[in-house]
Order: C-alpha cells, then structure tokens, then sequence
C-alpha cells in the first residue's frame, strides 16, 4: 500500500507499523516495504524525522520486542540515522532502565552494534542535518559550553555524552553516585519510577529476575565504556573531548575513578577489570599512537628523543648527550656579561628556558633538574682562576647557582603543587592530565641525591671555601643530634671541629634548597652528605654573641655588631624583616647602620636571602613619607644620609649585577628617579654628617644616585646602535621611558601582574615607591638633561646664549678648573663666548658654584665643547685640558656622564683632527703596544679566525681622534680607589665602546695606555681590545660562528676541542692561566662578549642558517664511511638501517640545533627571530641548493637538514615567544608572526608557492617542525588559524603522515575538534 505524500506520512507509517506488529509480520518485509514506499515519495534517508516517530511510538506505548526488531531492521537498512535513534532512546531509556530493564538493554545492544562503525554516517547525504538533530535532543554544546554546532564537534559532543551517560547510570544503579562533589548527573540519568511500584506489580520470583536483569546490565554498562575506550575510532573521539572540554573531562574522569575504586559491577565482570579500566585512561596520552601504523614521524620522534641525561659532561671534556642542554649553559654565561644590564629576571628567563628545553627534549624533570644545576655549577667553575677587571665577578655567578637557580627549581615545583587557578592549569598544560603533587619535588630530590656524585664540579673555589665547610658543619652536627642554634655559626671555626667538616658546593645547593623550602633536613641523612658524626659537644657559645643572634633577641646595635653583621650574610628572612623596619623607624644612625648591614654580605654573599635583601634595599630607595612630616621640601632631604650609604652600597659591578640578575633593574630606576630630581634641584648649603664622620652634601648623594642611574641603561651609545637604515633596532633600547613602563607593567592592577609567579614578586617592591604609574614626565628636571643629551648625540652642540644664565654658569665653570691658565693673555671662554675671565674668584680663593646639579648638568657640555675646541686651536695643552675636565668631575662627579655623552658624540661624527699620541703632548702606548697586538692575534688565532688585517699600519705613529684622546687621557687621571671606582665604572665601559667604534687600531692604543697604569688589569684589556676585530669585519664574525659550531661539535682536529660539548665552547673562561701571557679563550665565550656591539646583526639570520646546514652535512659525513652511506641510500628501511649511527647523528644535529637557536636569540632577541621566521627560512626553501655531497649520502643529509632546520626553528620561536598561553605569553606577537610561517608551509603544501629545495628537506622540515609544536609545544597551535591549520592537515594527509595530520587537528582546540574527529572516521574505519 502506497503512502500518500501528505503532513500525516508519519502517522501512516505508525499505522503501517501497527498493522505490522499485530499481524506478527516479518521484519525484514516491514523494513523493505516502509523503505520502498519512502523512496517513492521522495523522502531522504536515513530519514530524521521517521527516527523521532518510530522511537516516540516504541517509548512506551509499544514497548515489545516486535517494534524493537522493526527499529532494528530499520537502522540495518539506513531508514532511520543510528545516532539520531540512540541519542532519542537514551534521553528515553536510561531514565527507566530499572523499569525498562530489557529496554535498557536492547539500547546497549543496539549501541554497541552502530557507535563503533559509522563512516557511512559521516559520508551520508543527511550527515548535517542528523548532527543538528541531535544537537536539538541532547543539547550537549550547552551542556559543554560550545558555542557552535559544527557537525564534526557534535559528533565528540554525541560520543562523550553517550558513554558519560552511561557512566553515571551505573554509578547511580550501585549507589555511587552520591560520594561525587556534585552528587548528581548532568543527564537525565537517575531512575524515576518508584520502588514500591515495583513490588506491588510483581511477583518475588519475577522481582529476582528484575534484579538480576538490572545487574547484568550495570555490568554491561561500564564493559560498554570500556569498549568505548578500547576502540580505535571512539578512543581518539574521546581523546578530542578531553583536550577541548578539560573542565568537564576532569570531572568524567573523577567519576572513572570513583567507579575503578568502587564498582562491584566491574570485580564481577569476565571482560573488563578496574585496573584495565583505568589503564585505558592513562595519564598521558600518546598523540601518535603506537600501535598504528609506522611513519616517518615515529622515527623523527624516536631520534629527538635522545636527550637523556645517561653520561653528563665533565666540565670541559668529552661529548656527550648533556650537549642538548647546551643553551643553560649559554644563557647563564651571557647573563654575566656586565656591559648591560636586562629588565627581565633571570628568574624569568631561566624558568622559560627550562620549561620549553623540558618539552622539546622530552625528558623528565630529573634530568631538567639536573642539567641546570650541572650548567650553573660549570658557570661557577669558569670563574675559578679569573681575570682582574671591571667585570661581574665570582659573587655573581655564586647568585646565579645558589639564589637565581634555586629560585627557578621552586617556581616550577610551585607550579605544579599550587597552580594560580584551575582554568590556568586546564589551559598551560591541558593535553597532560594534571600532575600527581609532589612528582617534580621528588625529581628534585632524586637530581641532587645523584648531583653528589660530580666532584669535579663540586670543589669550592677559594674564597667560598669557608661557606661550605659551614654547611658541612651544620649538617654534621644535626646527625649527631648537637643543637647549637644559630649563633654558633657566627664564630664557629671548621678547624676546631674534632672532626673533618670540609665542605663543598653540593653542601651550598642543599641548604640554599632547605632555606626555600624545597628539601627538609632529611637530606642530611643522604649516603655520603657528611662524613660521620661528632661524638662530643663543641665549646659553649658565648651568650651575648655581637651579631645575627643578638640582634634578634632585642640587643641595641653596637659598633662591633654592624660590623659583624655587615660581614656576616642574614641566615633568615626574619632577620632582614628586622633590619628594613630598623631602617624605616630607627633613628637617624640606627637607619644608617641598617642600610650599611642590607648592603653587606646579605646582598652579596646571602644566598639564601638575596631576593629579598635586593628587594628591601629598593623600597628602602624610596621610602614613605612619615606621617608627622610638614615640609615644603620633598621628605627624601631627611633621609639624605640613609640614601647615600645605599647608593654607594649598591654601586659595585657585582650588586648591579645582581640587581639585574633579580629583575629589579626597572624598580631600581623608578627609585633613583626622585632621588636624582629632589637632589638634582638643591642647592649645596647643607653638610651632612655620616656616622663616619664623613659629611656629604646634596651634590654628592645626587652624583652617587645618577651615576647608578645612567648604568641601568647604555645612555652613552649613538643612535646607530639602535638600528641603520631599514634594520629594525635590536630588542628595546633601555632608555627611561622603557625602564618606567617595564616597571609600570608590575603594577598589581597591570593585567599579567598576578598570573605571572614572577611579576607578582615585583607588584609590592613596584607600587612601595608609587601605586601609580610613573613616567619621565614627573621628571621635569631629569627629563630637560635626558633631551639635551639626546640632542647633543643627535647633532652638534648649538643654543648657548650669550647673557643667559646658562652662559654665566659656563663661564663660571670654565674659570674655575682652568683658572692657572686664564691669567694668562687670552681665557679659554673667549673661544666660544667671547667673554673674560674677570668674572673669575681670585687666585687664592677658587670659584666654587653653590648651584643646583641640573643647572651644573645643563651647562657641562658647552663646557667641555668650549676645552675641546681650545685645545684642538693650541690655546690649552692635552695636560691642562684633562686637569681641568678632572677638576670638573671632582667638582661634580656627576659632571662625568655628561663629558662621556659629549665624548661619545663626537667621536661619531668624526670632525677632530686625529693627534699623535707622542708621549709629548698626550701619552704614548709605544711601551707595551706591540705587545698588546701580538696578545690579540694570539686570542683571534685561537678561536679558529684569520683576519689579515690585523697589522697596525707598520710603523706609523700611533694615533686618535681628538675626543677620544682627551676622554682617554681623562680616564687615566683617576686612582683606582672605591671613591674613584664608581665612576670609572661608568666611564670604563664608554671609552671602551667609544675606542671599538673608531678605526683600527684605536682600541688597541687605548688598551696598552691602560695596561700601563693598571697592569693587573692587562688580560681583561687585551681580552676586551681583541673584541673590537669582530667589530670592523663581518667576515671575522662569520669565522667566529663557524668556529663555534666546529668545536661543539667535535669536528676539528684540535686536541682540545676535538671531543667538542659545551666544554670546548666555553672552555674555562678566560684568564692568565699558562705562562707567557693570557691563555686561549674558548670561542663561545668571546662571541658572548662580541655580539652585543655588533651594529648590523640581520645579516646573521642568513649565515647561522647556512653554518648549521654545512655542520649537518658534516656530521652526517664524518660519522658515516660512503661505503656505509650507499648503503643506506640502498636500504629500504634506510633510517634503520645503522640505527645506531643514524641515532647519533641526530644527537649532534640537535646539539647544532640548539647552539645556532641559542646564538641567534641572543644575538638578536625576538626581532632577529621574526626575521628569520618571516623572511629568511621561506627565502630558504624558495632558493636552489645544491650539493654534490647530498647526492652522495642518498638523502640522509637531506633529511638530517630538514629535521635540524625544524628544531632550529622551533627553539628560536621558544627563545622569542615561550611556550606558556598566549595571556601569559611574553610577547603578544607570536601568533602573527607563527600564523606567518604556518600560511607559508599551507601554502607551500597547496602547490600555490613553488620550491628551490631539496624536496626531502621540505617534507622532513614541516613534518618534524608540525610534530614539535604538536608534541612539545601545543599552546602555538591553539593559537594559529582553524582554516590554515586544516590545509596543513590536509597537505600531511596527502603524504599518507594521518597520524600528524590527525594530531595537528586535535591541538587545534574546539575550531579544529569536528574535523580532526571526521579525519578520525575516515582513517580508522
């Protein structure tokens, strides 16, 4: 009977149906009937509507096992869509499952026949409109928080509900359901038919077969969810669902768990147990699973794998697999470089690199652990024997080991145990299940348990000797059951202990981890920590102790207390707590004494306390108004004396250093701001006195605080470093406004201030000076002299007045420090202002300005312009010339930076008349000059690199340009004293720079005038001179590169570096280590002290690029015979093949990798990186490369180079960008400028962008570059474009590498999940 094509074809069917079951009819002919008569009507199937009526009709008017069979030929026969019907029955079935006991289980069966095979569904006509039907019956984007009905993610969405309704189905059937949090279902899941019902419609012995039936299907039930996660297709759905709903997968999983630990159902299952159950769901899931098919991709991943820490390096032999982690060792090098300061905390620096080195190497957190604290005890290590100089030295690198490193293995371990919030844990690590708590503090335990056993690494240099031997003690004395306090260890002596108690730096690591919480004292009972126990209580402590202990108890402070507490390091937070409320509230000696003690050895050498004393000491810069204080004047004038004991405590090389190494370099200047404007602007009436009996005026405190200030930025340098032409300045210039809006960006009310562990140790130390915002603008006097020295670096010096005060004041200055000389018939003012000297003080009685700084500062330049230029016309001598401009600087020491930013200037504009330096009119370095060149060609020849320039110009005398002659002979009036030492600090590194700008061979004249006057400071000059080669030669800076790659790598023939490692490319440092002068530097260590004054650095990108390709070819060629390499070609399974050669071959492509990631990040931070990203890997693969030695290696070179090219890139993006989310990213460029390759590679992959490279590289390149950021790095695929990550996928899958394609999708997030979950069903079906 033919049904009519009207509103009521369904009604008709129900009654065909009717008829059907009453006549007791076949089911296969109902099926064949109803079938025909639709098509004749035109209706599509499966057909969505007919589904809603046949399942109303069964649920539960007809519930017998007749219509169950017409609805089962029905789906056999495509009539109605599978998941439609199961998605109708379930919101029907699982509610009365306990009345419907039979129903429930034809549901399972009918789900277990039709879940687990569907590519037709997916292929078929009404796919969409099945999945939007759905969507309108369970809901789930709702439920899940989705907001999109892509039928693909409707599709995760159907699976997941399905198996989690039946999950809380059986929780609910054993009783369970009320130990979850939520103590309910999100579904409609809990039974709704009343107990006494039941036992009133039925007998006992049909109750018993009701009960028995429920069981069994409670037991079907979780064998069901199992067979979900057993399945290859439905598992990798799930797999979809956990990565992009995590909130909701944390709480299924909680449920998983529940019902592993508590199932009676599942014990009594023949199928599944609760183990199995659970170890269907392991922690972390592999995004290529093993047991599929083997691809290219499995090889790459077992090759990159190879990173473990088996066999570590010694300090500077042998190569070995630690070489990975060469980039620690890099980085934490580079970082003592004092030339500059950073803004960002090494902390910060450090917790990133270790956290992306972690990934991409795929190791555990014991071997990360363990190469950083290994990295940081070599850079302890090259400091040993060092050179004498104005350089960081051992204190800095012991802050590095001891506080910078311990402060990064507790910020990891914080991350895990306490995260920010949950959703910041979802989204960092969402495709890892949350870590069990306390896994990475054991791995810390386990790394220093083993750290014990490297000796060689853990002898203590000379003067830290007594530090360890204390920590020794006190672990001796803790075993054997002595307590002594804390005061014993401010007098013990090692020596009168009955026992040896020597020490080392094993012993230094433990107590600085104990100090922070991250080990417990248990570790003093490790094998081996102590070398027995004392048997006999050591001499009694005197009770009134002068020191730490004392002062704790409430002891006023004495003389012989600050100093002993000055020389001894704080053992506690409490006690610097102490100091700093000292400092705020005591009197005017007492703030004195404890600023002198903050700027002690608990600055220096307090490991275990460092951060805080640098951040007390900051906030003690700025201090708060006190609350009776009715001024007019700015309240810092009453706190002039407790300033300058800071501002001269923290003005050394290494506290700089330290300050920079914690990231306070921002904060810092934000405090010194004020200060130099409110002393900056007083005129010098008032003395005060220091408990020395020193007594400073406004001057003094003002030039020791801009002093410091102008080291926190390179104030001295010419524009030309920031950028030439078209090339992008490199990283971000530190100039005021820079250091304020880094520090403004610490604020607690700055966005990423409290996500980020380390911001949030800067939001206090930030808002102590000024909750607000600051900027240079609140600076008005600081701001007009930051202008005026802009302007005179930009241009020639012009705008001097006659008649104005500033006039006045430069003649007033110019009489005063050449007042000999204007006695005479012509002053020195007349060259430039036309005016006398007769203004001038008398001769007995010199004419000493009571003006404020600012107005000093403003007039210096014309100052020193109006000496110059006397000079250059003969009217004052190079001796008088730098006399008087001594006179100024002692004068007003902060007279000084301005001289050097006039110096600088001119130098660049290279006006001056070259003079000869004669030893007449200015000083000669003919004493040692030739030998100063022959050292440097000694250490340039070392390193590998020809320059033949070298030579001097034969015999030519020696000359320099006027200003840098007159700044030269200036720097070498000074004494080498702690009062001169500030400023030459300052001035030392610009007559450097200034000398490294100007032809060859300036920089060597400068050097051997120093090394006359400061001979023990030779090697660090000759070291420093040698610098200036790379300079003035790209060639020579390429020479040092490839130097670099060749002996990490071990490929020359040298018997020093022939075994390569990070020995070989940092060596010992430097230093006067052999007889006849400085021993060879390590090339690494010299390009570190290089690349920083190297003005063009974009050029470099293209050369690290091709050196890293050449050492690839290298390596594949030096390890392998030809014999071997035909082979191979030959070979059908070519990479397994000489596995074992292959596998070491990849560990030194991955160390060339990282050692060319490394050198270019640091040569050109994220600038250098976008370039190479955006510009020069494209313009790469777009060129033709040919090579006569890749045809011979049967592609093996060509695969090494795409698989080395793939890392470089990856580590260099890591480096720029991190791996963290995009909000807590440290750049919000990275997915532009990734989304930018990402387009290229689709591209590429389209056949819309043509190749010139070796196609092998190409595909080796973007399948190992896709697998890394799948693998390793997630977050930058979540951040790319659903559309441009779809064509990856679509061009990986024409490779047949569906496995990556599939992996790239699931990263993708919820924009990607409906086509990664049809990739699934297309592939697995």
């Amino acid at each position: 009977m033919a049904i009519p094509p009207h509103s009521c074809t369904w009604d008709i069917v129900l009654e065909q149906t009717k008829t059907a079951q009453e006549k007791d009819s076949d089911p296969l002919l109902w099926a064949i009937q109803l079938h025909s008569n639709l098509s004749s009507l035109g209706v599509s199937m499966p057909s969505p509507d007919l589904a809603h009526s046949l399942v109303s009709y069964i649920c539960w008017d007809n519930n017998v096992p007749a219509t169950w069979k017409f609805l089962e030929k029905a789906l056999e026969m495509k009539i109605v869509p599978p998941f439609l019907v199961l998605a109708l029955l379930s919101t029907r079935v699982i509610p009365c499952r306990r009345s419907q006991p039979a129903a429930f289980r034809l549901y399972m069966e009918l789900l277990k026949s039709h879940t687990f095979s569907f590519k037709a569904e997916v292929i078929g006509p009404n796919y969409q409109q099945v999945m939007k039907s759905i969507e309108h019956v369970l809901h789930p984007s709702q439920i899940f928080g989705l907001q999109t009905s892509e039928p693909g993610i409707v599709l995760v969405e159907f699976i997941f509900t399905i198996v989690w309704q039946l999950l809380d189905a059986s929780l609910d059937d054993e009783g369970l359901m009320e130990l979850t949090p939520e103590r309910k279902s999100i579904w409609a899941t809990k039974s709704q038919e009343m107990d006494v019902d039941i036992c009133d419609n039925y007998d006992k012995k049909r109750l018993q077969n009701l009960e028995r039936l429920q069981n069994m299907n409670t037991v079907m039930a979780v064998e069901t969810i199992g067979q979900f996660f057993q399945n290859r297709t439905t598992s990798r759905i799930l797999y979809l669902a956990r990565r992009n709903m995590p909130t909701h997968w944390a709480s299924f999983i909680q449920r998983i768990r529940l019902l592993g630990a508590n199932s009676l159902a599942l014990r009594n299952s023949k199928n599944v147990s609760p183990e199995a159950l659970l170890d269907l769901i392991p922690d972390t899931p592999n995004v290529l699973p093993r047991n599929c098919k083997t691809s290219s991709m499995e090889e790459f991943h077992a090759l990159m794998s190879s990173g473990s820490l088996v066999s570590f390096a010694g300090l500077c032999h042998g190569a070995s697999l630690s070489a990975v982690w060469l980039p620690l060792d890099l980085v934490l090098e580079d970082a003592m470089d004092g030339s500059q300061v950073t803004t960002t905390s090494a902390v910060e620096v450090i917790t990133g690199l270790i956290k992306f080195l972690q990934a991409v190497n795929d190791t555990s957190w014991h071997d990360t652990f363990l190469a950083l604290w290994i990295a940081a005890l070599r850079l302890v290590q090259r400091e040993r024997d060092p050179i004498e100089g104005p350089i960081p030295r051992l204190y800095t690198r012991m802050c590095a080991l001891l506080s910078i490193t311990t402060l990064v293995v507790a910020d990891i371990i914080d991350e895990e145990e306490n995260p920010l919030d949950e959703s910041e844990c979802c989204s960092s690590n969402h495709w890892k299940e949350k870590q069990v708590p306390g896994k990475r503090r054991k791995d810390l335990v386990s790394c220093l348990q083993m750290l014990g056993n490297y000796r060689s690494l853990l002898t203590p240099p000379q003067s830290v000797i007594s530090a360890a031997n204390l920590a020794a003690a006190k672990a001796m004395m803790f075993v054997s059951g002595i307590d002594v306090g804390s005061g014993y260890f401010e007098c013990i002596n090692v020596k009168d202990l009955p026992i040896n108690c020597s020490g080392n730096m094993h012993h230094l690591i433990v107590e600085a981890c104990i100090a922070r919480n991250l080990l417990d004292t248990s570790a003093y009972f490790w094998p081996g920590y102590v070398n027995g126990r004392i048997n006999q209580s050591p001499d009694v402590v005197p009770s009134q102790l002068p020191g730490w202990s004392s002062f704790m108890k409430g002891i006023s402070l004495t003389p012989l207390m600050i100093d002993a507490m000055v020389l001894t390091p704080a053992s506690s937070l409490a006690e610097l707590e102490k100091v700093f409320e000292l400092a705020l509230n005591g009197s005017d000696d007492e703030k004195i004494s404890a600023a002198s003690i903050l700027c002690g050895a608990s600055l220096i050498r307090g490991w275990h306390v460092q951060e805080h004393a640098v951040y007390f000491i900051t906030r003690l810069l700025s201090p708060p108004v006190p609350a009776d204080y009715a001024g007019g004047d700015s309240h810092l004038i009453a706190y002039a004396p407790m300033l300058n004991v800071l501002l001269v405590g923290i003005a050394s090389v290494d506290s700089v250093q330290i300050f920079s190494l914690h990231g306070l370099v921002p904060q810092l200047a934000a405090a010194l701001m004020p200060i130099c404007e409110v002393f900056g602007s007083c005129v010098p009436n008032v003395l005060w006195k220091l408990t020395t009996g020193e007594e400073i005026s406004a001057h003094a405190v003002f030039s020791n605080a801009f002093a410091l200030l102008l080291k926190l930025w390179r104030f001295n340098h010419p524009p030309l470093e920031y950028g030439v032409g078209d090339v992008p300045p490199v990283g971000s210039p530190l100039t005021p406004e820079y250091l304020l809006l880094v520090r403004n960006s610490h604020l607690p009310t700055s966005g990423n201030a409290q996500k980020d562990r380390n911001k949030r140790r800067f939001s206090d130390v930030a808002s102590s000076s000024s909750p607000e915002p600051i900027f240079v603008d609140s600076f008005p006097k600081l701001k007009v002299w930051y202008r005026q020295h802009q302007a005179c670096i930009a241009s020639t010096l012009s705008g001097l007045v006659h008649g104005t005060p500033v006039h006045q004041i430069v003649d007033g200055l110019l009489s005063m420090i050449f007042r000999k000389i204007n006695r005479g018939s012509q002053s020195v003012t007349s060259v430039t202002s036309g005016s006398s000297s007769s203004s001038g003080p008398g001769e007995d009685n010199p004419f000493r300005p009571k003006l404020p700084a600012w107005d000093i500062l403003e007039a210096v330049p014309f100052v020193v312009d109006a000496a110059l230029t006397a000079c250059a016309h003969g009217q004052l001598s190079p001796r008088e010339l730098a006399t008087g401009l001594k006179d100024l600087a002692d004068f007003l020491p902060a007279s000084l930076p301005s001289i050097v930013s006039y110096f600088s200037a001119e130098v660049t504009r290279g006006v001056w008349k070259p003079v000869i330096m004669n030893g007449t009119d200015w000083p000669s370095p003919a004493a040692n000059f030739s030998n100063v060149e022959e050292q440097i060609k000694k250490i340039i020849a070392a390193t590998g690199v020809d320059v033949p320039s070298l030579a001097a110009g034969g015999s030519s005398p020696a000359t320099l340009p006027l200003p840098l002659a007159a700044f030269a002979s200036l720097t070498i009036t000074y004494k080498l004293d702690k009062a001169s030492e500030r400023l030459l600090n300052l001035a030392g590194p610009a007559l450097e720079s200034l000398a490294a700008g100007c032809p060859w061979p300036c920089m060597p004249i400068v050097a051997s005038l120093w090394t006359q006057k400061v001979k023990r400071w030779s090697d660090f000059l000759i070291f420093s001179a040698s610098r200036t080669v790379f300079l003035h030669n790209n060639d020579a800076v390429v020479q040092l590169l490839r130097s670099c790659f060749t002996v990490t790598l071990g490929l020359c023939t040298s018997p020093i570096s022939s075994k390569g490692s990070v020995g070989a490319l940092l060596g010992h440092g430097f230093g006067s280590h052999f007889n006849g002068g400085i021993s060879p530097v390590a090339p690494g260590i010299l390009y570190l002290r290089v690349y920083r004054s190297i003005r063009d650095i974009m050029f470099l990108a293209e050369e690290i690029v091709s050196l890293l390709m050449q050492a690839v070819r290298e390596i594949a060629c030096s390890g392998l015979s030809r014999e071997r390499r035909q082979k191979l070609r030959k070979a059908k399974t070519g990479v397994r093949y000489g596995q074992v050669s292959l596998a070491a071959a990849m560990t030194q492509v991955k160390v060339a990798a990282s050692l060319g990631s490394t050198l270019l990040w640091l040569s050109g931070g994220s600038g250098l990186v976008q370039c190479l990203i955006k510009e020069t890997l494209p313009s790469w693969f777009i060129s033709v490369h040919r090579s006569e030695q890749e045809e011979e290696s049967g592609g093996m070179v060509s695969t090494l180079r795409g698989y080395a090219l793939a890392y470089f890139a990856v580590l260099c993006g890591a480096f720029a960008w991190g791996v963290d989310p995009s909000e807590l990213s440290s750049s919000k460029r990275r997915p532009r400028i990734l989304g930018h390759h990402m387009k290229f590679l689709a591209s590429a992959l389209d056949g819309k962008i043509s190749l010139g490279c070796d196609w092998v590289i190409w595909r080796s390149y973007v399948s190992g570059f896709v697998s890394l950021m799948v693998g390793c790095i997630p977050n930058w695929v979540l951040e790319a474009d659903a559309n441009v990550l779809k064509r990856l996928s679509k061009g990986l899958q024409r490779w047949n590498e569906k496995q990556l394609a599939f992996a790239l999708l699931a990263t993708g997030g919820v924009g990607t999940m409906g086509t990664a979950a049809e990739l699934i069903v297309e592939s697995y079906q």
